[in-house]
């Protein structure tokens, strides 16, 4: 497998939000954390970018951690990789001895590799067994999911995590099928999906199965879940200048890392005070006005950008204890 495919999103950008805090001089060198290591790429401009940086970054998938190993090899000490899903990053900070970074980054989504790997069956475009496990040495797979789960938890699912309209006909259908037989492969389910949707859902918004798949590929990895853990967990993580970089791929994330970085950027005192005590200022500082998107050139030359917003925020001030 190439990695030369793999293009790292809104690289540039990334990099100058984390830039500051991890160019500001210091009694020790800045550590800065890539909790979604993928195939490497940031984390490869961040270690040539900043050349006195440390890196930590983090994987749930082995196969990331072997191949990105070897890319940042020339690195040597400076690149630590652990087998790890994101919202550990205060155990393994902790492991390490690290008690708080100057630079987050999350990369948030499916890794290139995960998608062009037609067995993980992420992929709707290719016919491939319905696992979509990040860590496939743990969990239950989307076949599972499917195969098991109660209807009216599917339509939950399919609803709140795909945004999908059609989910109870989509439901219907697949309860229909798994009786006859389990579902294994996707490329059933997305003959499948085509068939029980109505023609004017057909024509909108791209392949009709990918808000399912997206659904399916949540819960699986439970990544919302993790993600509510995380944010929080990676600003308490920054020390005061640091900074915290997030790039998501669909409203449901982005929503939720907005509302972390906001409430940590907003004042919590009661109203009506003259003064506003040190414990109720802002611990945050927004770096970018709303979530900023790729450019039309990034997105001509990877589509897989498309979908992207970016959100910074800097520590501006400790916990109060």
């Amino acid at each position: 497998m190439s990695q030369t495919r793999h293009v790292p999103v809104m690289l540039q950008r990334c990099l100058d939000l984390l830039a500051p805090a991890l160019e500001a001089p210091g009694p020790q060198p800045p550590v800065v954390v890539d909790c979604t290591l993928g195939l490497g790429g940031h984390s490869e401009a961040l270690l040539s970018a900043f050349p006195t940086a440390r890196l930590i970054a983090l994987d749930r998938d082995k196969e990331a951690l072997r191949l990105s190993g070897e890319r940042l090899a020339p690195y040597g000490d400076r690149a630590t990789l652990v087998h790890a899903v994101y919202d550990e990053l205060p155990e393994v900070l902790d492991r390490l001895g690290i008690p708080k970074v100057q630079g987050v980054l999350f990369d948030l989504g499916v890794s290139s590799m995960q998608l062009d790997e037609a067995d993980r069956g992420f992929a709707y475009a290719q016919d491939a067994p319905l696992d979509m496990r990040m860590d496939q040495t743990t969990g239950i797979g989307a076949a599972e999911v499917l195969n098991t789960y109660p209807p009216g938890e599917l339509v939950r699912i399919l609803r709140a995590y795909g945004e999908e309209k059609q989910a109870k006909r989509i439901v219907s259908a697949v309860v229909r099928e798994r009786e006859k037989e389990p579902f294994s492969n996707s490329a059933r389910l997305v003959e499948l999906i085509r068939d029980s949707l109505p023609q004017a859902a057909k024509r909108t918004g791209g392949n009709p199965a990918k808000r399912t798949f997206q659904a399916l590929r949540i819960e699986v990895n439970g990544e919302l879940t993790v993600l509510e853990r995380a944010i929080p967990a990676a600003v308490a993580s920054l020390a005061v200048g640091g900074r915290i970089a997030v790039l998501s791929y669909h409203s449901l994330e982005d929503r939720l890392v907005k509302q972390v970085l906001a409430a940590g950027a907003a004042n919590t005192a009661p109203p009506g005070l003259p003064v506003v005590p040190e414990r109720y200022q802002p611990r945050l500082k927004l770096l970018t006005r709303g979530a900023e998107l790729p450019t039309e050139e990034e997105v001509a030359e990877n589509r897989r950008a498309a979908p992207a917003r970016l959100r910074g925020a800097q520590r501006i001030r400790e916990e109060e204890r």
